[in-house]
Formats: structure tokens, C-alpha cells, sequence
């Protein structure tokens, strides 16, 4: 699954599978309505979505729900949505590199959802925005125009940092970095045993680094000016500190990092953590279900820790991966489709969605998890850690910007050597100046 932070790296050829009653579009003689929903397959499985489906029809005897799922959902309905044909309803989160949420809110194309939020969940009392958890609408995320309108509803949230092999530390006695001086004190010392201090399935994967690093260093404010397309905000001592810290990193990846980091291959670099062959990578919870089944070192054992303090004592903030289900403002039926949302957000939903470890932003959820979901959400209750949601905001498009990708996708250069710091630097600002103007 990705989120706000998108599983970049899954594979393209995947099988879809159209779950209900109908085989076709709309039921015209049945006086049922035909709701398609679209939905990525990422870590949780596709099991969890038939069985809400399942559960929602059975309460809607008048909704026959079509699912479509693929762990390439993008490439196989943006065809249909440029022919006209639209889903009714879509789970996808940001920062995939179809970037197609992305492409419709520049496009205006995005549905309010807004009502959703007072809507009462189907068969309970309370409404949908009752039972969220404080903080996680009105963010970038959900509100991309930073207006008090919602067009993408917050499905599941996930803590994302750098997971490593708790077992692997208990062997050696190391305790994971609390700050970048020590972090790079160990890269010295597991290159001396032949292990890599970091890696990443894909640069795709490195927007939850980032989102964190620039918190980090100067704080939400500085954050949100990133985010913003601030006046030259690339150009200033914060910045520099980001792309300073992000180069030494780079240059203690594992050497298979930028071969493997693509669609097909990405699982390599996530089992070089497994293998104990890299210590460290950004990545988020989603990461034990879909490596559930891969071979590992003797004793491992999943961690996630937070990005090391840049000051000593300092706040550090957790990148919060934040999956979004919205609706295309040409669905055929969008009241339909807000009914269905809302009841996403049902206990009954939210117990099937939990059995998956896709956890919900629902008040007193995380609560009740066990194991290692449990271990992960408890990061949230650490005082000197703070949540962060979010991401670039929307701007009218630029042809030939894609300020993420000279963000992220730069790395790969940087550790290839193709490129240098001095050449990031200036290029990342020449990116977000020109969304800079195109928001204006």
C-alpha cells in the first residue's frame, strides 16, 4: 500500500479482479445501482476490501458494489477515465508515481467530500467526522488547496520511518541512533562487518524521509514553506542542511540500492534488511504484511525508529502515511459513493480493515492492536514525537516539473555519482520557484 507516501515499487503486471453481483455496468432492469470502486492492492491484500463489500451489501440491498483492484490500479482505469468512464469510488493515495490523484486535483476533477465529514455512518449514531482522529483532515492531504474544503478522505494511516532488524541489535548491542553524528558512527561501524547503513526499495520511498528531515530541521514552519513553493526556500541554510545530511547518508547506501530500486525489483532492496545486509530504510507499516512470506536472517525481528534528532534532545517528527479514498467529480453516482465512504468508516468496516493491519484514523483504534502493529502505533505516544501529514501542495501543472521526482529520484544519481549536491541544490529550486508562480 502507499498512502500519501505511495507504495512507488509494485508490480505493473498485476490481475484485477471484479468482485459483485454484475458482470456489466449498470443493472437498468434491476432498479439496483451499479457502484464501482476502484482500489489499490498494496501490503494489506485484496481479501479485506470483499469482505466490506460483502458486509455493505448485505445493509444495501439496492447498491450492487463492483471492486476493481490491482497493484497497478492507475494503468488499468485511467484508460477508461479518458474514454469518459469513470469509478465511482477510487482508494489511492498520494505519491505514487502515476501520480494520478495528483493530476486531478490540478485538474479540478476531485469531488467535495466535505459533506461526508457530517454524514452520519450508515447504521450508527455517530457521524464520520465524530469519529476521526483529531488532526488528520484539514492537512494538505485531504484539504490540497488549503481551503476548509475536504476532496480526499483519510482510509487508513501508518507511522513511517526507518525499520532495521531488532534482533540484529540485540545481537550487537547497538541501539538505533538518536542523533545524525552517531548514525554515522555506526555506517563506520557495520561497513567494517560488510553491512550497508541504509537503503531504499525505491526513491519513491524517500518522501517519508524527507517530509521528516525538513521538520526536523526547521521545524513545521520551515516544512510548510517547502510545501508551499515559499520564495527561494531552496536557497536557504535549512535546505542546505537537508541536502548536506541526505548526501552523507546517500554515500553509506548499500551498492545494490539504484538496480534493484525500480517496479520490478524493489523487494531486493527491502530483503537486503531482512538478509542483515543493510541496516535501515524508509518505509511504513504496510512492510511485515508484504514481506510476510520472504526468507530472513535467524532472530529477525521487525523496528521502526524515527529519523535521528538533528539537535541533540531536539522534536522529531514521524511522517504519517495517509492512504485516501476520494471520488471523480464525473462519477455517475456520487451520492451513492459518499454513502459507501462513510460506511468505510463503520465499526464493522474498520474491524475487517484492522484484521489486515490496515488501521484506520478512528478514535481508540489503535488501542486495541497487539504485536507488532502495536509496537509501531506506541511511537505516537513518545512526547519528543510529533505526527506530520502532508505533502506538496497543488498547483496549476508545469510541463516538465516534477518536484517530487528532483527531490526523490535524485538520490539514485547522487549514489551513482551522475550527479552532485551543488547541481541538486539549485535544480530543486528552479522546480519549486516555477510551481511557486504557477500557484500564484
Amino acid at each position: 500500500m502507499r498512502r500519501s507516501l505511495a507504495l512507488a515499487g509494485t508490480a505493473v503486471t498485476a490481475l484485477s479482479l471484479l468482485v459483485g453481483c454484475s458482470s456489466g455496468g449498470d443493472d437498468a432492469g434491476s432498479g439496483k445501482t451499479t457502484l464501482k470502486v476502484a482500489a489499490l492492492e498494496g501490503g494489506y491484500g485484496r481479501t479485506m476490501y470483499t469482505q466490506v463489500i460483502k458486509a455493505y451489501e448485505a445493509s444495501h440491498p439496492d447498491v450492487d458494489v463492483q471492486l476493481q483492484i490491482s497493484k497497478s490500479i492507475e494503468d488499468e482505469i485511467t484508460p477508461n477515465m479518458k474514454a469518459g468512464k469513470y469509478p465511482d469510488v477510487v482508494v489511492l493515495g498520494q505519491g505514487r508515481k502515476a501520480a494520478l490523484p495528483e493530476t486531478l486535483i490540478k485538474d479540478k476533477a476531485l469531488e467535495d467530500l466535505t459533506p461526508v465529514l457530517k454524514t452520519k455512518v450508515p447504521g450508527e449514531n455517530k457521524t464520520v467526522g465524530d469519529k476521526l482522529t483529531d488532526g488528520i483532515v484539514g492537512n494538505l492531504n485531504t484539504n490540497p488547496y488549503g481551503t476548509d474544503k475536504t476532496y480526499l478522505m483519510p482510509m487508513y494511516y501508518a507511522p513511517t520511518g526507518l525499520f532495521y532488524n531488532q534482533g540484529l541489535f540485540e545481537k550487537k548491542g547497538w541501539k538505533p541512533p538518536t542523533t545524525w553524528d552517531e548514525m554515522f558512527e555506526l555506517g563506520d561501524k557495520a561497513k567494517k562487518q560488510g553491512i550497508a547503513l541504509f537503503t531504499y526499495p525505491t526513491s519513491g520511498y524517500l518522501d517519508s524521509y524527507f517530509y521528516a528531515l525538513l521538520a526536523d530541521i526547521g521545524g513545521e514552519q520551515f516544512y510548510n514553506d517547502v510545501m508551499t513553493y515559499k520564495k527561494d526556500v531552496w536557497k536557504t541554510p535549512n535546505a542546505k542542511k537537508a541536502l548536506d545530511i541526505t548526501t552523507k547518508l546517500l554515500s553509506y547506501a548499500a551498492p545494490t540500492t539504484v538496480g534493484y530500486a525500480n517496479e520490478q525489483d524493489f523487494t531486493k532492496n527491502q530483503q537486503s534488511v531482512l538478509d542483515n545486509k543493510a541496516l535501515f530504510m524508509p518505509n511504513g507499516t504496510w512492510i511485515t504484511g508484504e514481506m510476510a512470506d520472504a526468507p530472513r536472517a535467524k532472530g529477525f525481528k521487525w523496528g521502526l525508529t524515527t529519523l535521528p534528532a538533528v539537535t541533540k534532545g531536539a522534536k522529531r517528527y514521524l511522517t504519517t502515511s495517509v492512504e485516501s479514498v476520494w471520488v471523480p467529480s464525473a462519477a455517475e453516482h456520487k451520492d451513492a459513493a459518499k454513502d459507501f465512504i462513510a460506511y468505510l468508516y463503520s465499526d464493522k468496516a474498520a474491524e475487517i480493515f484492522a484484521k489486515s493491519n490496515a488501521i484506520q484514523p478512528i478514535e481508540g483504534i489503535a488501542d486495541s492492536l497487539t504485536g507488532e502493529s502495536a509496537e509501531f502505533y506506541k511511537l505516537y505516544e513518545d512526547p519528543s514525537v510529533s505526527a506530520l501529514v502532508g505533502g506538496f501542495a497543488a498547483t496549476a501543472p508545469v510541463e516538465g516539473v516534477d518536484i517530487k521526482a528532483t527531490l526523490f529520484d535524485t538520490a539514485n544519481s547522487i549514489i551513482s555519482g551522475d550527479t552532485t549536491e551543488a547541481k541538486w541544490q539549485p535544480a530543486l529550486n528552479e522546480a519549486s520557484e516555477k510551481l511557486r508562480q504557477a500557484g500564484d
